[in-house]
């Protein structure tokens, strides 16, 4: 056995706990979960079924945790973790799942399958099993602080010219501020219009803020890859900033697992809870307007209709505020099939996006969202996640589909009341 085989299995064997345990045991084989997956109903390949992407952590558990797997193991009857199936469970873990979890929905015995794949990344990971634009992006939310290589001067850049354009003073590491903002990549790079929103926002509600120039990174490509230590240590970064601002609330951007990662995962990950608390910019929107501080006015003359990023709505539970927030500044808002706890993946989540390899499978499977988009044939899509914003443009341009995106945070700024 190589070593990197050899440090993949011991990965996988240090996922295997009772919960993994529980959920193999209990699997029916039912097939439902296959039918709750866009990679399975578009492409139609059976391997593309969730609970068969965590084929390499069954057999694990199997061998070793089972007695008749063990039996079975010392008479060579058990199929193996090997270099083979590693090679060829890459392309399923990776390219063909985005962490959605709307198979764990619908699990009839409540098994949560999206953790097992999380986990089965674990072991894919530590053998070196993971597609190269992963991996880069990995290193660089490691060296440099942002998966896509957005270096701090970059950032003063963009602010630089938010505040030139807004008149309004972009507050960078201000001790004592109420909310602290990180900001995905994305943001910085592709929607900086979003730093202005948010300034324009705060300054009419008349709250207190701030960014931190050590730690304004949200995305956390630990998760997206399967490294515990590295989206511990990811974590970590903005637990310091945020202890040495000594601010009350961090809020995540628009982004889907930057917040599942630091609102959910952040405390298990660092191993303590947090002396702060951490909402999605959404939750705060929502806070300011049942505050009454929210004020809009104008309504949007396009039929609206609103994607919910898989991260904040299934996995998050951030599902009413959005609505409730769309429905201050529209009167003709629509909702997608399947819409809400159910609404199907834009197909980029996960990593997905960052791995050029799932480009073509990433474009097919939008054929699901394009089902939707059919059925009600919006004006415009409102979201409240960069990754998904990229993805849908370029998806909704590749089927023909000249349907805007907007951002919902955006979009509030656009019609704030005088």
């Amino acid at each position: 056995m190589s070593a990197s085989l050899e440090a993949g299995v011991n990965a996988l064997k240090e996922q295997v706990d009772s919960t993994v345990a529980s959920f193999f045991s209990s699997c029916v084989h039912c097939g439902m979960c296959a039918d709750a997956c866009l990679f399975y109903t578009e492409t139609g390949d059976p391997h593309n079924t969730p609970i068969t992407k965590t084929e390499p952590l069954r057999r694990i558990w199997k061998s070793e945790y089972t007695l008749f797997g063990r039996i079975g193991k010392k008479l060579g009857l058990v199929k193996k973790v090997d270099e083979k199936l590693l090679a060829e469970w890459e392309t399923l873990v990776y390219d063909s799942c985005t962490l959605c979890g709307r198979c764990s929905m619908v699990c009839p015995v409540g098994n949560d399958i999206t953790s097992m794949i999380r986990k089965t990344r674990e072991g894919m990971a530590a053998a070196g099993y993971v597609p190269e634009g992963v991996i880069g992006a990995t290193k660089r939310a490691v060296t440099i602080g942002s998966p896509m290589g957005v270096k701090l001067p970059a950032l003063l850049a963009q602010i630089g010219h938010v505040e030139k354009d807004t008149g309004l003073k972009i507050p960078l590491d201000v001790e004592g501020a109420e909310y602290m903002l990180l900001l995905s990549s994305m943001e910085i790079m592709n929607f900086p219009e979003f730093i202005g929103s948010i300034a324009k926002i705060f300054d009419k509600v008349g709250a207190s803020w701030t960014i931190s120039t050590k730690a304004f990174e949200a995305t956390n490509s630990g998760i997206q890859i399967g490294v515990s230590d590295i989206a511990a240590e990811l974590v970590q970064r903005i637990v310091d900033a945020a202890e040495l601002l000594k601010v009350k609330t961090v809020i995540s951007p628009e982004c889907g697992h930057a917040y599942m990662a630091i609102r959910w995962e952040g405390p298990n990950l660092v191993g303590k809870p947090f002396g702060f608390k951490v909402r999605h910019i959404l939750e705060v929107l929502e806070t300011f307007r049942l505050d009454g501080r929210l004020n809009t006015s104008g309504l949007e003359s396009k039929k609206l209709t609103y994607h919910d990023p898989c991260q904040i709505a299934r996995r998050g539970g951030v599902i009413d505020e959005p609505r409730n927030l769309i429905n201050m500044i529209s009167d003709n808002f629509v909702e997608m099939p399947d819409a809400g706890k159910m609404n199907w993946c834009c197909g980029a989540g996960g990593g997905v996006s960052s791995n050029e390899r799932a480009d073509k499978v990433r474009l097919k499977v939008f054929q699901r969202k394009k089902e939707q988009l059919d059925e009600i044939r919006p004006d415009a899509i409102v979201s409240a996640c960069s990754n998904c914003r990229i993805n849908l443009e370029e998806a909704l341009e590749e089927y023909g589909m000249e349907i805007p995106l907007l951002g919902l945070t955006e979009t509030i700024a656009e019609h704030l009341a005088d």
